[in-house]
């Protein structure tokens, strides 16, 4: 259990609100868990645990390789001697990585000073960068180079051995860690610079539960020539784990297919909906059977679309599942 210091805006709680009930037709579609090994190998996520060395594009177009797929996308680049956590999606679950841009990330780092302090000097410095904090990304970055605004969450000084200080960090997706640690060094007026990186956390994924490229190949050749699948399933979750951070709203068959062809959420297809939505929220749409929809942005709090029986509750941002998956009963009516 994640102590209350070390908690990311995905650790909110919510709680399932059920508005009306309503069943599933169990001729369409079918839960995440009970997807085959090929549905996977398009419909699927790995949380991997990068090696030190390859780019995050060469360690995804590995995997690629490996599952021999067509295609296969990352959440979030790790630079090549950065290891930890690096999600890759299958097929066509890369729709949905753009929601990790709204998970917290975690990592564990050594940080090297140029000049030698006591402890009390370094915590104090550390503690200074909790908060919102101003970044311009490194000369190396691909994005381009502005001054940006970026949230720390926690900021902890682990263990200090001469001039190392180990530390984690929880943060916002896109802060630039190895310029938090310069930041840290021009605070105390001597210097500093990124020694080692490992990412721990990304929203609900942790490195405990990641696996390595070794895992990845051998799940695959058991599967192919022994007909084995129970390694490949348990290294290959369903896409719908990269959505597991956001609020979701659950509905109807019925409406399914009407989201699928660019529909905007009205109440009437609401079955279920999460607490703690506010409008603008990115929310995921899910069905009955827990499979993901679309990505939508909410127009109205979970209490306005638990209250109101009509009206548009979320406009679509990315659909999600492929088209024909559930019929388009819309069309007939």
């Amino acid at each position: 259990m994640e102590d209350k210091k070390h908690l990311l805006p995905s650790d909110k709680k919510r709680k399932r609100l059920i508005k009306v009930n309503a069943k599933t037709n169990p001729n369409y579609g079918k839960s995440p868990d009970e997807r085959s090994v090929k549905e996977l190998l398009n419909y699927g996520m790995i949380n991997l645990d990068k090696p030190c060395g390859p780019t995050s594009h060469q360690v995804v177009a590995w995997v690629r390789d490996m599952l021999d797929i067509d295609k296969t996308g990352h959440g979030g680049t790790l630079d090549p001697n950065a290891t930890g956590i690096l999600p890759v999606a299958l097929g066509d679950a890369v729709r949905a990585l753009q929601v990790l841009l709204s998970a917290g990330k975690e990592y564990v780092g050594i940080m090297t000073l140029h000049k030698s302090f006591d402890k009390k000097q370094i915590m104090e410095a550390c503690n200074s960068f909790v908060g919102d904090v101003f970044q311009i990304p490194p000369l190396r970055s691909a994005v381009k180079r502005v001054r940006r605004k970026r949230r720390i969450y926690y900021l902890d000084v682990i263990q200090i051995k001469d001039r190392d200080v180990l530390f984690r960090v929880g943060c916002e997706a896109g802060t630039y860690v190895r310029t938090l640690c310069v930041d840290i060094g021009k605070k105390l007026g001597a210097g500093a610079h990124l020694a080692e990186l490992k990412r721990t956390r990304i929203g609900y994924l942790r490195e405990e539960d990641s696996v390595i490229l070794q895992d990845i190949k051998d799940a695959y050749v058991i599967w192919k020539e022994e007909k084995d699948e129970k390694e490949l399933r348990s290294t290959i979750l369903p896409m719908e784990r990269l959505l597991d951070h956001l609020p979701k709203i659950v509905i109807r068959d019925s409406a399914v297919g009407a989201v699928c062809h660019g529909a905007s959420l009205a109440i009437p297809g609401v079955v279920e909906v999460d607490t703690d939505i506010n409008k603008d929220d990115l929310v995921a749409v899910l069905t009955l059977k827990g499979e993901g929809v679309a990505l939508v942005k909410s127009l109205m709090s979970t209490e306005e679309i638990m209250q109101k029986d009509t009206g548009i509750c979320a406009d679509l941002e990315r659909v999600l599942m492929n088209k024909g998956t559930y019929p388009s009963i819309w069309k007939k009516s």
